[in-house]
């Protein structure tokens, strides 16, 4: 089994929370086959010098590189949050095209090169993470390395149209060519960066998911859906019942039910819609008035960005309108929080929910959807409320699944999920916990690796 080498924007150092999701897969993969991770330390210094930090947690290396506030000002805060995050999920209108933040991206991806390359063996399989990294593979490529080279987007891909939309937008994308499998999160995402090589990329395919490049170079694409550790939440879950913040919460609801919903302060998350569907469900439900308790955590994220203090500014009006007239005395219906829990009081809040809202405008997964699943109670399970427009919709089909921007649709599917029956709960539950359980995040890493290691 050859090396394995990991590469993403940040990496998870031993001692830090490694809670659900990718950190937890990567670890155990380099865990198991012992490895290297590498990416940017986070630090941002006066003077990079390209200096780079160890550590060392048995077989696995943790290397990491600082960076200088004007890298960091040009490859992360720029080109890959104002420029790439926003065209690929679909918003033309909020993408920065600063020629100036283009050049930074570059220079911190060659930099990753420079540094990365001298560390690589032949045998090594390098799996390289996220839309910050794009380009690496064909600078590794340039260096001589030769070994098989995996990237993993886990956002979505837009339409062909949106993505030409970008200034030398084939010069960026035809650096994908270089790694030897895509992976995307799913077959809708893959089929849409297929549609882009052929149609603007220069490319074509030569098989369901065998793509050439113009130069005669051929690799591989698939879908594979991210996962959740789903038996560690479940059991997590269910021994956050006794934790204090979890028992006052019930306590405080006064045998109300509860919505939930746990998001980034995002502007692909789609809060701004979610409030309005919240108070279109008070509207036009008046007989469930006062029954229910909307909580949404967004602890706030990028939040030196202009969008990102417009967006909190938004929602703390919306949530301030609804408050103002609906409340009563003794019941505030949306309770708004900008702060982080710890991920085992969430899974707690999350089992504590009959309702769970995850209605992102655009969203690659959604991690969210398939933890609030995974951490329901299996005799008196919620409802998940899941937007059309997130990858998790792919799976989690038995879902109340919704068009966020349909204010009436979202408003009677909190209706209908606050009203259902225990027996159909249980049901539509137990149909997506056990795909859950079949394709948690291991099987995840599993199918992407072995795909990676048969090209």
């Amino acid at each position: 089994m050859s090396r394995l080498v990991v590469v993403s924007n940040r990496v998870a150092l031993p001692g830090e929370n490694r809670a659900g999701g990718l950190a937890v897969a990567l670890h155990a993969a380099l865990s198991e086959r012992g490895g290297l991770w590498f990416g940017w330390s986070g630090r941002t210094v006066r003077d990079a010098s390209g200096e780079l930090r160890e550590h060392r947690d048995g077989d696995i290396r943790y290397v990491t590189v600082d960076l200088d506030r004007a890298d960091v000002d040009g490859y992360y805060n720029g080109f890959s949050n104002r420029t790439l995050w926003p065209l690929l999920h679909f918003r033309l209108d909020l993408v920065d095209y600063d020629r100036a933040t283009r050049e930074g991206y570059r220079r911190v991806n060659a930099l990753f090169a420079d540094k990365l390359a001298p560390m690589l063996r032949e045998d090594d399989t390098v799996w390289v993470h996220d839309y910050h990294l794009i380009p690496l593979a064909s600078m590794l490529r340039a260096r001589g390395i030769g070994c098989r080279i995996g990237f993993f987007l886990h956002v979505p891909v837009p339409s062909a149209d949106l993505l030409m939309a970008m200034p030398d937008h084939q010069r960026l994308m035809s650096t994908l060519y270089a790694y030897d499998l895509l992976g995307f999160q799913t077959r809708r995402d893959r089929d849409r960066f297929q549609s882009y090589v052929r149609l603007y990329g220069g490319g074509r395919a030569v098989g369901e998911d065998l793509l050439e490049a113009p130069d005669g170079r051929r690799f591989r694409i698939g879908a594979f859906p991210i996962s959740i550790d789903t038996r560690h939440i479940a059991h997590q879950a269910a021994a956050a019942t006794a934790k204090p913040a979890v028992r006052e919460l019930r306590a405080s609801l006064r045998q109300r039910l509860l919505a939930i919903g746990v998001d980034r302060l995002d502007y692909s998350k789609g809060l701004p819609e979610r409030f309005h569907g919240f108070e279109r469900y008070l509207r036009r439900h008046p007989d469930q008035r006062g029954t229910m308790t909307y909580l949404q955590i967004a602890p706030i994220t990028r939040g030196e960005v202009g969008e990102y203090q417009q967006l909190r500014s938004q929602l703390e009006q919306i949530a301030g309108h609804i408050n103002g007239g609906h409340a009563e005395p003794e019941w505030t219906p949306l309770r708004y929080v900008n702060r982080n829990f710890p991920h085992a009081t969430l899974t707690g809040f999350y089992r504590s929910a009959r309702v769970g809202l995850v209605t992102p405008l655009r969203d690659g997964m959604n991690l969210v959807a398939k933890e609030y699943v995974a951490a329901q109670d299996p005799q008196d399970p919620g409802v998940l409320v899941l937007s059309l427009l997130a990858g998790a919709a792919q799976e989690m089909t038995t879902a109340l699944l919704v068009n966020p921007h349909d204010l009436d649709g979202v408003a009677d599917a909190i209706a209908g999920a606050a009203a259902m029956p225990l027996g159909q709960r249980r049901e539509r539950w137990q149909a997506m916990m056990e795909h859950l359980l079949r394709h948690d995040v291991h099987a995840w890493r599993h199918d992407y690796l072995h795909a990676l290691e048969s090209c």
